[in-house]
Order: structure tokens, then C-alpha cells, then sequence
């Protein structure tokens, strides 16, 4: 089965759903202090402060670069979050199948070799730093698995391309920028056909997550708490 449509779902989605969030805001017993405070109620469940801390801090640790830990960048990672239990929550209402969380470990070994080589020490020491575990990041990568999973159950089948669409994406796109590539070659369509069909699929289940979400938002209450965002 060809699946590069994934690329494209992987590079736009992903990096919103990264993290799944643990959905529990922490107060010391005994003590008034809040020390994890509520940042976002999705209908009956909440998004804390630590939660987004941990989503960017992850996703900075992959992408090998530093925290932004901005009134901003918390925001983004909020809305992020927010989406990603509005998914969640679709999981669970059609009793989705979750994948076995191990299934991910693989994941973290990648990493680890292609960011440190055999270096353990230099792989755990990036971890400190970034405050972040190795648990952490098979959440992080289980997430991601199952997210993919999902959306071929959930919004792939409903995707259709005709070969009309294909031609004409193949004049409009394709074609112009091949042939200022190499002037005075052929160029056909049955070449790019395959290309072609996988970037119109991931287009389409694109925004087919992003008008599912668009209605989702609405029929949930979704409340910002700004002062966890100053």
C-alpha cells in the first residue's frame, strides 16, 4: 500500500500532537498553593502549566533546539494540546483500539543513535538538561503512532482523487516547474502520477482533520485561563 501521503499528515500534524497531556492539575494537601496550575479546561478536563512546559520542552528536545518557554510559545502549545484531547476524546467515543505503549521504544533507540551514537551518557545528560525523561518520550512517540493510526481509520477512506483532479495538478504544478528544470525534455504525466496522488490525498485528509476540528471546537467549551499565559 503506498503511504506517502503520511508525509505530508506527519509534517503538518505531529508537531501539534505530540504530547499526550496526563489531564491532572496538582495541589499540595494541606496547602492552598497551587503549584501546578489549570491553563486550559477542554469541557471537563484541564491542561496544566506542566503540561504545556513538558509538550515544548519535548518537542524542542527533537528537534534539537532550546525551550521557548514565552508567554507566546506556551500559548501555541496550549492550542495544540487542546486539539490533541479533542482527538483524544474521539479515540475513546469510538472505542479506537489503542497500540501497546512499548511498541514506541524502538523510537526513542532511533533517536538516541542518530542524535548521539553510542554516546548513553551524552543521550542522558541531553535528557537533564532538557527536563525530560525517557518516559516522556514514549508518550511522545506512542502518541504520534497511534495519531497516524487513527487517521487511517478515522479520515483516509473517505478520500477520493480523480485522475482529472491528478491532470490537472500535473499542468498547474508540475509541469512548469519540471520544465524550467531541465528545458527541452519530456515530461509526462504517468511519471509524477503517483507523486501527485499522495500529495492530493494528504492535502485532502488535511483538511479533513482540520474541518472535523473546526467543529469539535465548537461544540466543546474550550476556556483559556490568560493569567497561566503571562
Amino acid at each position: 500500500m503506498r503511504e506517502g501521503w503520511r508525509t505530508r499528515i506527519q509534517t503538518r500534524w505531529l508537531g501539534r500532537f505530540g504530547i499526550a497531556p496526563l489531564l491532572v492539575g496538582i495541589i499540595v494537601a494541606g496547602n492552598p498553593e497551587v503549584i501546578d496550575r489549570i491553563a486550559v479546561s477542554v469541557g471537563y478536563q484541564a491542561i496544566t502549566e506542566s503540561e504545556i512546559e513538558l509538550a515544548i520542552r519535548i518537542t524542542s528536545f527533537i528537534n534539537g533546539d532550546k525551550p521557548d518557554l514565552s508567554p507566546q510559545s506556551r500559548r501555541k502549545a496550549a492550542e495544540r494540546l487542546a486539539d490533541q484531547m479533542l482527538i483524544r476524546n474521539e479515540m475513546k467515543l469510538s472505542r479506537y483500539p489503542m497500540p501497546p505503549r512499548d511498541e514506541a521504544r524502538p523510537e526513542i533507540e532511533e533517536l538516541a543513535r542518530n542524535r548521539f551514537g553510542n554516546n548513553r551518557a551524552a543521550f542522558e545528560k541531553a535528557l537533564q538538561d532538557y527536563k525530560i525523561t525517557r518516559d516522556d518520550l514514549l508518550d511522545y512517540f506512542w502518541w504520534q503512532s497511534t495519531f497516524l493510526r487513527f487517521v487511517d481509520v478515522r479520515f483516509r477512506p473517505g478520500v477520493q482523487v480523480t485522475d482529472e483532479e491528478m491532470r490537472d495538478y500535473f499542468e498547474h504544478h508540475i509541469l512548469p516547474l519540471a520544465k524550467k528544470a531541465n528545458p527541452g525534455q519530456p515530461v509526462t504525466f504517468e511519471e509524477y502520477r503517483d507523486r501527485i496522488e499522495q500529495t492530493l490525498v494528504g492535502q485532502r485528509v488535511d483538511q479533513e482533520i482540520e474541518r472535523w476540528l473546526e467543529r469539535a471546537r465548537r461544540r466543546t467549551q474550550i476556556v483559556f485561563r490568560e493569567e497561566a499565559f503571562k
